[in-house]
């Protein structure tokens, strides 16, 4: 039986209802999906069966339904590019990077519930709450409303993805590539594995020269050596070693 309350009962559940109203065009079923969408592991809690309670779940789904949301999507706008083309846009539209960004436009990020604690998981934030969302979406309306949803009130209003195409997205390729040129020698090392939920975290840190750089955490080696790589990135910049 799905639930829905008609009188929001704080001003969180208000400013939740008028997202999914004027942001997504949509009446919730199943209200408590949308909230558990937005909280973040720092903020967990065990509900009554002793479950822990938290986004994680709600974002592998939503992983899983955007990727394929957005195939679909670009199979159908670029009917003439090749599969290489088309993985390579589908990456950047759901880079952390990209989602991060995405739901900070759309005031997504103002709604996360999070306690400030130990680092890692916050740089992902919002875009995994973006997923989390995603895969609320799906289990409260399924997959054609979350399809038009997506391509039709988000990404068309909030981003442009003919943009994405002259976008470079691959922040290791562009450490690895200053590194060469510099003869600066990069590499990574993995500093600790975590298990959440019978899920692995792996905390990964650059290295220049031997040097430790940036950490970042993510559920999988590859994720979590882009972040590293764009927090590294940005830093040299910033200091102006990269331009």
């Amino acid at each position: 039986m799905f639930l829905f309350f008609n009188k929001p009962k704080t001003e969180q559940d208000k400013e939740l209802l008028k997202f999914l109203k004027n942001i997504l065009g949509l009446k919730p079923g199943n209200i408590l999906l949308y909230k558990t969408a937005l909280i973040h592991k720092s903020k967990s809690h065990t509900d009554s069966r002793g479950h822990r309670v938290n986004n994680e779940r709600l974002e592998y789904l939503g992983d899983t339904v955007l990727s394929t949301i957005i195939g679909d999507y670009l199979f159908k706008k670029y009917p003439h590019h090749g599969e290489g083309f088309l993985t390579e846009m589908r990456s950047k539209i759901v880079s952390r990077s990209s989602l991060n960004s995405l739901s900070k436009r759309i005031g997504l990020s103002q709604l996360i519930e999070y306690t400030h604690g130990r680092g890692g998981g916050f740089i992902s934030m919002s875009g995994d709450a973006f997923e989390a969302l995603t895969g609320a979406i799906y289990l409260d309306k399924g997959y054609d409303f979350t399809y038009k949803v997506l391509i039709n009130r988000i990404f068309t209003s909030y981003m442009d993805v003919a943009d994405m195409e002259t976008i470079d997205w691959n922040y290791k390729s562009k450490i690895i590539d200053w590194g060469q040129k510099t003869k600066h020698r990069i590499s990574y090392q993995v500093v600790d594995v975590t298990e959440f939920e019978k899920r692995k975290q792996y905390k990964i840190q650059i290295f220049i020269d031997s040097f430790p750089q940036e950490k970042a955490i993510a559920f999988s080696i590859k994720a979590a050596e882009q972040l590293a790589s764009e927090k590294t990135y940005k830093r040299l910049q910033e200091h102006g070693f990269i331009e």
